[in-house]
């Protein structure tokens, strides 16, 4: 079943793998709503995730499957979205060798000047 452009039986599939993960009460957890939307092809900003309601400590909201909904079909909307081609040029300029490696510092700088590194711990990097 397809709305505009939405899959939403595939939808349905990714939350229930979360909610599997969570408990299976028919809610995700709104720490996970970046996550779950990545997994469902999308690919969110920090800023869009926070303005739908994600949060960045878990136990703080839930979401049902119809209430993500509308977060799906506000991201198909967003144009503040990149695409994998937007990914792979802006690290391309940092790939000074061309090998398709970035060093782990330049990795880290990067994410701290953009203030994501604060939320994920150095343990990811190594």
């Amino acid at each position: 079943m397809s709305t505009n452009g939405i899959d939403i039986e595939e939808v349905r599939e990714v939350f229930d793998l979360y909610d599997f993960w969570d408990g299976r009460d028919g809610l995700i957890d709104a720490e996970k709503v970046g996550d779950l939307l990545r997994c469902c092809g999308y690919y969110p900003t920090e800023s869009f995730v926070k303005k739908v309601g994600g949060t960045q400590k878990a136990g703080e909201k839930q979401f049902s499957f119809e209430e993500f909904i509308p977060i799906v079909k506000a991201i198909e909307k967003e144009k503040d979205t990149g695409t994998i081609q937007d990914f792979m040029e802006a690290f391309k300029s940092f790939d000074r060798e061309g090998m398709g490696f970035i060093s782990l510092g330049e990795m880290r700088h990067m994410l701290t000047v953009m203030g994501i590194f604060d939320f994920i711990t150095y343990s990811n990097f190594t």
